[in-house]
């Protein structure tokens, strides 16, 4: 497809106007929508869905009739192990799309279940699919979206084969960027999910989790007071992930 077909774009204060009050849609769809197409777009969301504590947005093996874009809360999703162990496969915060999970199947493949008062924007998958083919530009975002899950998907591998110092560093950093995207501190954030579930994506005994973190304390790092994360020396826990800092 030619550059042309897609010279006509939206910028991102058309795109939050498109979506209402919205400031987030330019992170869970953003850019590379014509005008009509976005409108069209936006015909089919269902907005400002709550979704309480604890309670499920869909479980493993149920049909797939939607994805949906977290407007506000956060999410974790998981699989259950043979005996009855959540697995947690990963957190969705704000401007995050979540039930991608089950788009080659049909049917879900993990729970997602929200880990505080939370709410979603619903997309129907059919209409969405349908809107998809008649609009090449949101097709291809859509595509992008899906090649980022399987870069996450990459990187959770990735992180198996690190130590407990470096796997913890490199939530932490995840979670500043993320945060950091949507406008928050990139220097202080809330842990919405608790050192159990941590140790679970992680792959590490809570003990350890909470040990580690107690190390990055006493080496002046971060400060932590229960669920809250005070970042100190952000360089030094880039070193510890093997990334770089953020040059914005």
């Amino acid at each position: 497809m030619s550059g042309s077909e897609f010279s006509s774009q939206v910028d991102i204060s058309s795109l939050k106007v498109a979506c209402k009050d919205c400031n987030l849609y330019q992170l869970c769809l953003p850019l590379g929508l014509e005008n009509d197409d976005l409108e069209r777009l936006d015909s089919i969301i269902k907005r400002r869905r709550p979704v309480k504590r604890h309670a499920f947005l869909y479980q493993s093996g149920d049909i797939m009739k939607s994805i949906f874009a977290v407007r506000s809360g956060s999410f974790k999703s998981y699989t259950l192990t043979d005996d009855g162990t959540e697995q947690i496969t990963g957190f969705s915060l704000p401007g995050e799309l979540i039930g991608l999970d089950a788009i080659s199947s049909g049917q879900h493949i993990s729970t997602a279940k929200a880990l505080e008062m939370s709410h979603v924007c619903e997309i129907p998958f059919e209409k969405l699919e349908e809107l998809s083919n008649a609009i090449p530009g949101l097709q291809r975002q859509l595509l992008r979206i899906m090649s980022k899950e399987i870069a996450h998907d990459q990187s959770a591998i990735l992180l198996s084969k690190k130590s407990a110092e470096e796997r913890l560093a490199c939530f932490i950093i995840s979670l500043v960027n993320r945060y950091e995207a949507r406008g928050f501190s990139a220097k202080e954030i809330n842990l919405t999910m608790s050192r159990v579930e941590i140790a679970s994506y992680l792959g590490l005994a809570v003990e350890t989790v909470s040990r580690v973190f107690s190390r990055f304390q006493q080496d002046g790092l971060m400060s932590v007071n229960r669920r809250s994360i005070e970042i100190n020396k952000i360089d030094k826990v880039h070193i510890l992930a093997g990334t770089k800092p953020s040059t914005n």
